[in-house]
């Protein structure tokens, strides 16, 4: 699939995403940057990791600032948001994989509870 095609898709899937697809995207993405990142990181492309780290950094800001504070847990959301950001900030600066690991392990447990929210709320992803 040649690169224009490939951006029209994930814009369209951005664009008819509902809400709950959304936050599984952006939580995705984190992952995906992380890796990257750490990738980078071990190839001592540090210009690519930092990169590719602030992105995912990006991501933990706006899943933070989208909390919706009309339910009482988003205070503990947003206590693992802004630890997973400044996790974020530190491996970077020092670029240091081990940190960046621990705290991609929380981001994929996030993600992988969030899923099972929409499973059982049957808001699957299309």
């Amino acid at each position: 699939m040649d690169s224009n095609k490939l951006n029209a898709y994930q814009r369209n899937a951005i664009l008819t995403a509902s809400p709950p697809e959304l936050t599984l995207m952006l939580y995705e993405g984190a992952i995906k940057f992380c890796n990257i990142g750490i990738m980078a990181i071990e190839k001592k492309n540090y210009e690519e990791a930092n990169t590719n780290l602030k992105k995912a950094q990006a991501i933990i800001t706006e899943l933070r600032v989208t909390l919706d504070h009309k339910y009482p847990v988003w205070e503990d959301f947003e206590r693992v948001y802004d630890w997973i950001y400044r996790r974020l900030i530190e491996g970077n600066i020092h670029k240091d994989i081990e940190v960046i690991e621990d705290t991609l392990k929380y981001i994929r447990e996030m993600r992988d509870t969030w899923k099972e929210v929409m499973r059982r709320n049957k808001v699957l992803p299309k």
